[in-house]
């Protein structure tokens, strides 16, 4: 190899070099957002998988359901609460600011609410089961 070639390669491994730690710097940026994001939306997970307020919405959508002919498929993903019913399903999601519930159908979302947790559950699950 002549001394152009190598420096034209040195050249461009310092280039990608440079290209991957601006790459990672950027990475670590979001993920140190989306860590920040999480721990201020922590509290309100928390309230949501262990407050009265689920514990009855679970039982009223079972309850609903029922009387509807329809089952409810509840699961955890995350912090988040699924509840499916045929093609409809209501998410509960804790952001920095509150829960979110999150009406979806068909894939769209149609609407979506801040959940009060002193709220009746009851309605909550009527108006996502009437849409």
């Amino acid at each position: 190899m002549s001394f152009l070639d190598n420096l034209e390669n040195n050249l461009k491994s310092l280039e990608s070099a440079e290209q991957l730690r601006d790459e990672k710097e950027r990475l670590n940026r979001s993920r140190g957002a989306e860590r920040a994001e999480a721990l201020a939306a922590a509290p309100w997970a928390d309230e949501l998988k262990k407050g009265p307020y689920t514990a009855d919405l679970l039982k009223q959508a079972t309850r609903i359901g029922f009387s509807l002919r329809v089952k409810v498929h509840i699961a955890w993903i995350g912090t988040t609460l699924r509840l499916e019913a045929r093609e409809r399903r209501l998410e509960l999601r804790p952001t920095p600011d509150g829960i979110v519930a999150v009406f979806l159908q068909n894939g769209h979302e149609p609407r979506t609410l801040p959940l009060d947790l002193k709220g009746d559950p009851a309605d909550l699950v009527r108006a996502w089961l009437a849409e």
